[in-house]
């Protein structure tokens, strides 16, 4: 029966106190100081008029309808479903229902979505200055090095994620190279940020990349550019086409059945 070998590489053990652990505290306080930086450069949040703000609630309650219209009553549900569908048609939860039918104004002059563009830019720069200076930093200073083994074995197609910079190709995939350490760290430091500044943090760059994609979502319904009263008449037209069923209808028999 063959036996595998075991691929042996004697190390300096002074790598872990010069390579493996500068790059790991560099990437906690760095996740940290973009925390506070992003927390510093986040803009105090304005009053949002009124009429915006029913604007964008009436197009999420028509929503909020069609989803949950399953425990109102048939009467319950005709009665909504006929006002909502009216005001969408005439443009009552219009903000401004002088400007129905006109075409979008241009989003570059809206100040809402200027002020959404410089947020997002400012988180931006917070993410990719932090990470260009520390990637320079280890490949001017650490390129090349093995740092540690893990103590798993691992499957090919792992091998150029974990030996990023290490140009060799009989070297066992479980050895990481310092640059894939520094990736590795980018990734997975979620919990250390978390138990260091809490849940709600700015310093984990995936969050934030996707805190970035959906909170434009969440935040305003109306992205700049779009046409509020297209979209009111679209829902309009999901609510005229939707069917109803009542999630009491025929309860009695239901009991009945289950019981019997």
């Amino acid at each position: 029966m063959a036996q595998t070998s075991t691929q042996t590489i004697h190390r300096d053990p002074a790598l872990f106190y010069w390579i493996l652990f500068p790059i790991t505290v560099v990437m906690i306080l760095t996740g940290v100081l973009r925390h506070y930086a992003t927390v510093l450069m986040q803009s105090a949040p304005k009053k949002q008029d009124i009429r915006a703000l029913r604007e964008q609630r009436s197009l999420l309650r028509g929503i909020n309808f069609r989803n949950n219209a399953s425990v109102l009553s048939p009467s319950s549900f005709e009665a909504r479903k006929d006002y909502l569908i009216s005001s969408y048609q005439s443009g009552a939860f219009l903000k401004d229902p002088d400007s129905k039918g006109k075409p979008a104004g241009n989003p570059m002059t809206d100040p809402a979505g200027m002020e959404a563009m410089m947020g997002m830019m400012k988180g931006n720069m917070a993410m990719i200055i932090p990470q260009t200076l520390i990637m320079s930093w280890i490949n001017a200073f650490f390129s090349g090095y093995v740092v540690l083994k893990l103590p798993f074995p691992l499957t090919i197609r792992f091998k150029s994620m974990l030996q990023s910079g290490v140009a060799t190709r009989d070297l066992d995939v479980r050895w990481v190279s310092s640059l894939s350490w520094y990736f590795l760290n980018l990734f997975g430091l979620q919990s250390v940020f978390t138990y260091i500044l809490g849940d709600d943090n700015s310093a984990n760059q995936m969050a934030q990349q996707m805190a970035q994609m959906n909170g434009g979502m969440t935040a305003n319904m109306f992205q700049p550019g779009q046409d509020p009263d297209k979209l009111f008449r679209s829902e309009a037209e999901n609510l005229e086409v939707m069917e109803h069923r009542w999630i009491l209808d025929g309860v009695e028999q239901r009991l009945l059945n289950r019981l019997g």
